[in-house]
């Protein structure tokens, strides 16, 4: 069976800093990194703050999240398989590249995410409670009043927009998001756009429409405010990356639509968030759109519909378990001193307690009220709607009667 490739498991050295020009071959086709599994930096550069280019408290925020998303994905995990809820896709493997992309953004840079990026909402401050009403459908779920499957999150308010499973619609969508944003704001700060999806996405029509409305579209002669973000996964579902594609990366799909490309190590935070924030900074101010590739690893399955095991080799997925992204920035916070194994451990176990009270008070809540089936279509219900309504209500209200 297909692995990754072999080039993606040398975690002891790194290519050169994208230079976000169109064709930089070391970006399209290397991979830049600045840890290596065991937390050492790879190449320490003393001009560098820390030797890495990351502050510790940008580091520790990081490693918060991603321990924070792990917890939670193990709990939904567990529920699913307990029938508690009908589905949940586990981001575990890819916390790295999912919170070093959302730090590097600002508040009111917008997302368009996809199945794996719910930790960005948590990491922007989406409370906890509803986002665990929304994979319940309960009636606390102010997301998407549950009329959404679980793990398709959105909030208004944190510039994050609710995701859809048919793959790679948000990539035409970001692309318009950014355009919006260049007519509304001037360079050289503009906010940005991220449009987020899976190597999977890459193979639809919409992600090479995106691509080319991305490349030609210059609004006042300057390319759009907007971040094109691919988690390389290596597999849609059941399909690996080889059977997608014949290009060596993906990273490199980006010079023929005229857009700069990057490919980073997406199992190390410090590499990630370096690189989108430097992307970040260039398309605020108006250059070309940046195509970054993260090369990481689908640890668990697709979703909790999946058995992996039944169509890739699980020896593979056991080395990439060795690359794991929160031991990896343990490793390098533990040992600049920066926190301590017990500080990390505590941390942990809050989570595990905050995830176990919020749950419990979650499921004493009761599902969403029937009636709102007919909300937020019209301004005023049209007297048909009404009748419907009266008719859904009546009959519910007779089978409540029945026991």
């Amino acid at each position: 069976m297909p692995g990754p490739r072999s080039d993606d498991l040398v975690q002891d050295k790194t290519t050169p800093f994208p230079a976000f020009a169109i064709g930089d071959r070391n970006a399209q086709y290397g991979c830049f990194r600045v840890l290596r599994p065991d937390g050492q930096v790879v190449a320490p550069d003393a001009e560098l703050e820390c030797g890495t280019g990351v502050a510790d408290a940008d580091a520790w925020a990081m490693l918060r999240s991603m321990v924070r998303q792990r917890v939670i994905d193990d709990r939904m995990l567990a529920l699913q398989r307990q029938g508690r809820i009908g589905f949940y896709g586990a981001a575990t493997g890819q916390e790295a590249a999912t919170i070093a992309a959302g730090h590097a953004l600002e508040a009111r840079d917008w997302i368009h995410p996809a199945l794996r990026e719910g930790g960005i909402a948590l990491h922007r401050g989406h409370p906890l409670s509803t986002y665990i009403a929304q994979i319940l459908g309960s009636a606390d779920d102010t997301s998407t009043r549950g009329r959404q499957m679980p793990c398709h999150y959105g909030s208004k308010a944190l510039n994050f927009v609710t995701l859809s499973s048919v793959m790679a619609t948000q990539m035409p969508q970001a692309v318009g998001t950014a355009y919006a944003l260049a007519l509304q704001h001037a360079a050289p700060d503009r906010p940005i756009c991220l449009g987020a999806i899976g190597d999977g996405a890459t193979s639809e029509g919409d992600f090479h429409v995106a691509l080319t409305f991305a490349g030609v579209m210059r609004p006042r002669g300057l390319g759009l405010p907007l971040l094109l973000f691919v988690q390389n996964n290596q597999w849609a579902i059941s399909t690996p990356v080889e059977k997608q594609t014949a290009a060596a990366t993906l990273a490199a799909k980006a010079e023929g639509y005229g857009l700069c490309a990057a490919r980073v190590d997406g199992n190390d935070a410090l590499a990630v968030l370096r690189v989108m924030r430097a992307a970040a900074a260039h398309v605020r101010a108006g250059g070309v759109p940046v195509l970054v590739e993260a090369v990481t690893y689908r640890i668990g399955a697709h979703s909790t519909s999946d058995d992996p095991s039944r169509y890739r080799d699980e020896a593979v997925t056991l080395r990439w378990a060795g690359l794991d992204p929160i031991a990896r920035l343990t490793a390098y916070l533990v040992a600049r001193g920066a926190r301590s194994q017990g500080e990390i451990d505590a941390w942990r176990a809050a989570c595990d307690d905050e995830v176990r009270a919020t749950l419990a008070a979650a499921e004493q809540v009761g599902p969403v009220a029937l009636s709102t089936l007919f909300d937020d279509v019209y301004a005023g219900l049209p007297a048909h709607l009404a009748a419907q309504r009266t008719e859904c209500l009546g009959f519910a209200a007779a089978e409540r009667a029945r026991g």
